[in-house]
């Protein structure tokens, strides 16, 4: 591993192309903050590199990259501006559903070449109404992330199970043209994201492009192991906390080159106490992401072994994922608060990274709860939560 915690294994083609676009995810950074999305041109960019579907099945012509790929891909982009990286975290995560799907259908929605961009939302929004063929679907649905350059809105609906008259949670797939984008991303952090409200206004969704919940993966692959799929899904999330992390800490050091303080001239890098926040900072961030990086790792060795993972494998890797994404804000707050008020100005990056990652954290996948699960294992209990 290198001085700045990259690994120094062979660089993967498609992570090359997410290095290539740093310099333009970095200077969009407050074109993305005013606008509150990714700006098209540099979605564009990120679209021909094929960073929007980084898990779509090879079966269909996708990428299927690796967890640890998909996630240093997220992070390096993170580290340049974390709403970019962040929207490329969601497509994964979405083209990581496109799995649960028959590779006929997946084929079809993500076209020949495949350019698979989606958003959407897990939260239950709506509901789904059984008809010939397919479904009627309506509702409303928040924090779609991306949802701009989308060409595919992922909805989850209640809905009644014929047989057992119990409410089960299926997903369908809408296309982007019969949604309505509802104006409400306005928030503190992660502004650049567009994570807009949409509305479904009774669309017929045929009845193949929809799966319920508890569907196994229709790819049998690896990364689509269903009991590693929590795992995969959320590595990315992780990555994109780090790497705002590691931002962070880029920030302070050029900060800390050339800036004092209304109560001492002393530039900001001859003072004990930052030097000493910073370190902190530098060692919460390369252990937090070598945690991940060892845990995924093993994890994925064997799933490509063949091997079916322990439960105590499983644990340690959603372990880390969650650890991490609550070391990173630990890590930003050390440096955020070393910078003093020089932190504070919305001219530099060190206070986007501060309220990002404050949001960053507020994701699904850094719930407390998932500390307490990995312990049920290691206590030898069954943990509730879901994917174990």
């Amino acid at each position: 591993m290198s001085e700045d915690g990259q690994d120094d294994e062979p660089t993967p083609a498609i992570l090359r192309a997410a290095q290539r676009l740093v310099p333009e995810v970095r200077a969009a950074r407050e074109q993305a903050e005013a606008m509150r999305q990714t700006p098209p041109d540099l979605a564009a960019r990120l679209t021909g590199a094929g960073l929007y579907q980084l898990y779509l099945p090879r079966s269909i012509g996708g990428p299927e990259v690796p967890p640890l790929t998909a996630f240093r891909v997220v992070e390096t982009l993170s580290r340049a501006d974390g709403s970019v990286g962040w929207c490329v975290m969601i497509a994964a995560a979405m083209s990581l559903n496109l799995g649960r799907l028959p590779p006929a259908v997946s084929r079809a929605l993500a076209g020949t070449p495949p350019d698979y961009r989606a958003a959407g939302s897990a939260r239950s929004g709506g509901a789904a109404r059984a008809v010939p063929g397919g479904f009627r679907v309506s509702g409303r649905w928040n924090f779609a992330s991306g949802i701009q350059n989308a060409r595919w809105l992922y909805c989850t609906c209640n809905m009644m199970d014929g047989e057992t008259r119990t409410p089960v949670l299926r997903a369908l797939w809408v296309p982007r043209e019969q949604v309505t984008i509802l104006d409400t991303w306005q928030v503190m952090g992660m502004r650049g994201t567009g994570s807009q409200d949409f509305v479904v206004d009774d669309v017929f969704v045929p009845a193949e492009r929809s799966v319920l919940s508890t569907a196994l993966p229709a790819e049998t692959t690896p990364l689509f192991h269903p009991r590693a799929w929590y795992v995969h899904l959320w590595t990315p999330s992780a990555a994109n906390a780090l790497g705002i992390a590691r931002g962070a800490i880029d920030a302070l050091k050029e900060i800390a080159a050339t800036e004092a303080s209304t109560m001492s001239a002393a530039l900001l890098r001859d003072r004990p106490a930052v030097q000493a926040h910073l370190g902190e900072a530098e060692a919460i961030v390369q252990a937090a992401r070598s945690y991940v990086c060892d845990a995924v790792g093993r994890l994925w060795r064997v799933l490509c072994a063949g091997r079916e993972p322990s439960d105590q494998q499983i644990a340690q890797a959603r372990l880390s994922l969650v650890h991490a994404m609550h070391e990173s804000v630990r890590a930003v707050d050390k440096v955020f608060h070393a910078a003093g008020t020089n932190a504070i100005y919305q001219r530099l990056p060190l206070e986007r990274a501060f309220r990002d990652v404050h949001v960053a954290v507020q994701h699904g996948a850094a719930l407390p709860v998932y500390f307490e699960a990995a312990a049920k294992v290691m206590l030898g209990l069954r943990p509730s939560e879901p994917g174990w």
